[in-house]
């Protein structure tokens, strides 16, 4: 995290979070989402103009990442100075390149260790790394595949509906803030 970030934190303790405006797709792009994508309906949803507009600033993407974590509910969000802002996941919290010679590494350019690879009944293909779970690149498929058919990752089948909860994420905070029941 930016120190200028954790400045802020200290300064500015009691900002509140903010739900809803930011979203990674399943490639590996933010996208803003105003008040006129969110009444379109939810980040996944696929409804034209859900997701908002596509981020494109690479100083604004780079501060993004940098500053990109998760708390601990799984729910990913992105700290901008004093405020937390969650972010919205089309997919997972990673998205996953994969070199030629089998490297993973994340959206934001981290490096990643392979645990395990894993399919869904789409054919999605995930892998679980020491940074994270995460899908891989609809681009990358054929690298992985690559991997796969050299026997060098193995791979398990899974279901989609479980891997929020077997991976710890919460693909969207907005939906569990709102159903959140009160604290007696």
């Amino acid at each position: 995290m930016d120190d200028i970030v954790k400045q802020a934190m200290l300064k500015w303790p009691n900002v509140p979070h903010c739900y809803g405006w930011l979203g990674l797709d399943a490639r590996g792009n933010w996208y803003m989402r105003d008040d006129r994508a969110q009444a379109q309906g939810g980040f996944a949803s696929g409804v034209p103009g859900a997701k908002g507009s596509l981020l494109q600033h690479t100083k604004l993407i780079e501060f993004i990442q940098r500053n990109y974590a998760a708390d601990n509910e799984g729910q990913q969000f992105f700290q901008n100075g004093p405020q937390r802002v969650y972010v919205e996941l089309e997919a997972t919290p990673w998205i996953w390149r994969i070199s030629d010679h089998h490297q993973i590494t994340a959206h934001d350019g981290s490096p990643a260790n392979l645990k395990q690879c894993l399919v869904d009944e789409r054919g999605w293909l995930y892998c679980e790394t020491d940074v994270g779970f995460g899908l891989v690149h609809t681009q990358d498929v054929a690298n992985a595949a690559d991997a796969i058919g050299q026997q060098l990752w193995t791979i398990k089948e899974v279901n989609r509906s479980e891997l929020e909860g077997r991976y710890g994420y919460v693909c969207s905070p907005q939906i569990r803030q709102t159903t959140k029941k009160p604290v007696d």
